[in-house]
């Protein structure tokens, strides 16, 4: 087995936090626990002894999370350390060597290289510009062949923030069960809406169908390393026993918060601040970009606090952000990372002095260059 470079985790892990301006982060301004619980709440916290914990997740969370899944309970459930083990489990348990998985993209690229070092062949079905970042639906119909396993989406989609229609999403599914293929959905955005209307889940569409989500993203808390896989129980069942190799549990601490995140209101809260967030940023955003309409454009994100910006200049996009990095201490992501040159991914989820702040020193880079 020869694991890939993850190009854009590689990236980040090396330079988020040696800069001033780190405008890479695709979450939003995390919460502390004095900020999301209460007193008694907190008190009940720091008395829980520090055992291993339920190995698929506390039957509280649990059952939290299946109440955010239509026509699910506790047994569709498994809870994992972060998405990304969900991702690996989903990978290593659902497919073969030899196996199809087409991925959509632009997209976070773990599973691209997860797959193809397990020796999985993947083939990429895209969002185009020219569509708003909508599906070429029939690039995917094309695409599909007795060896195909998997297809596997990301929505609201990372990064380009766009949501897939519910026309879409139907005929994804019924594409996926034609080919009597695994649908696999990252939905880890769900619920960053920018109008506050939730992004339908996969689940239920198909009777194949697997969504993943977590606390990193829409709920600004990545630090609890909290993520799920919910889909049919004999699926679930056999990814716990994948995740008896991995991590065997997740967090007790983690569990326990995210428990009382999940309740219904405080969910809610959560959600409703961390959207008030990226709204005013976003608004930011298109101001300074705006400014410089000559040089940038965008399709504005529906969901999620992330931004992909088009650019016109005649430089690299690692190399843009190489420059701005060493010479300003302000971070971006290239879209090199995602495969695609003259764009940038921007986050819009810090809190927006920073990002002005950080906005005003590209500013000076974008004079130098001009």
């Amino acid at each position: 087995m020869k694991i890939e470079k993850f190009e854009l985790e590689r990236l980040l892990s090396q330079y988020e936090n040696t800069v001033k301006y780190n405008l890479t982060e695709s979450g939003i301004h995390p919460f502390t626990l004095e900020e999301l619980l209460s007193e008694e709440e907190i008190k009940k916290l720091v008395s829980l002894r520090m055992g291993y914990g339920q190995a698929n997740g506390s039957i509280e969370l649990r059952e939290a999370v299946s109440r955010l899944y239509s026509g699910a309970d506790l047994d569709n459930v498994l809870v994992t350390n972060g998405t990304a083990e969900a991702n690996f489990i989903n990978i290593w348990c659902n497919l073969d060597p030899g196996d199809e998985l087409i991925l959509m993209v632009p997209n976070y690229m773990q599973m691209w290289g997860i797959a193809r070092s397990l020796g999985i062949a993947v083939k990429l079905f895209h969002l185009r510009e020219e569509l708003d970042w909508g599906p070429d639906l029939e690039e995917l119909k094309n695409l599909i062949t007795p060896q195909t396993k998997m297809i596997a989406v990301c929505n609201p989609n990372n990064p380009t923030g766009a949501v897939l229609s519910e026309e879409a999403m139907k005929e994804i599914a019924r594409l996926a069960q034609k080919a009597n293929a695994w649908l696999y959905a990252d939905e880890v955005y769900r619920g960053a809406e920018l109008d506050g209307k939730e992004t339908s889940s996969f689940y239920g569409l198909y009777d194949k169908a697997i969504v993943c989500c977590g606390l990193s993203k829409a709920y600004a808390l990545p630090g609890l390393r909290l993520g799920w896989l919910v889909g049919p129980k004999k699926a679930i069942k056999e990814c716990w026993a994948g995740h008896d190799y991995t991590a065997i549990s997740s967090a007790l601490l983690s569990n326990h918060v995210a428990a009382l995140v999940l309740q219904p209101e405080q969910r809610m809260k959560v959600l409703k601040r961390n959207r008030q967030i990226v709204v005013e940023n976003l608004a930011a955003l298109q101001d300074w970009v705006t400014k410089h309409n000559k040089l940038f454009s965008f399709i504005p994100p529906r969901a999620g606090a992330i931004a992909f910006l088009k650019y016109n200049m005649k430089i690299n996009s690692t190399e843009l952000s190489t420059k701005l990095r060493e010479e300003k201490s302000v971070f971006i992501t290239p879209g090199d990372c995602f495969g695609m040159d003259r764009y940038l991914r921007i986050g819009i989820g810090s809190e927006k002095e920073y990002l002005l702040a950080g906005l005003d020193l590209f500013d000076e880079v974008l004079a130098e260059i001009s």
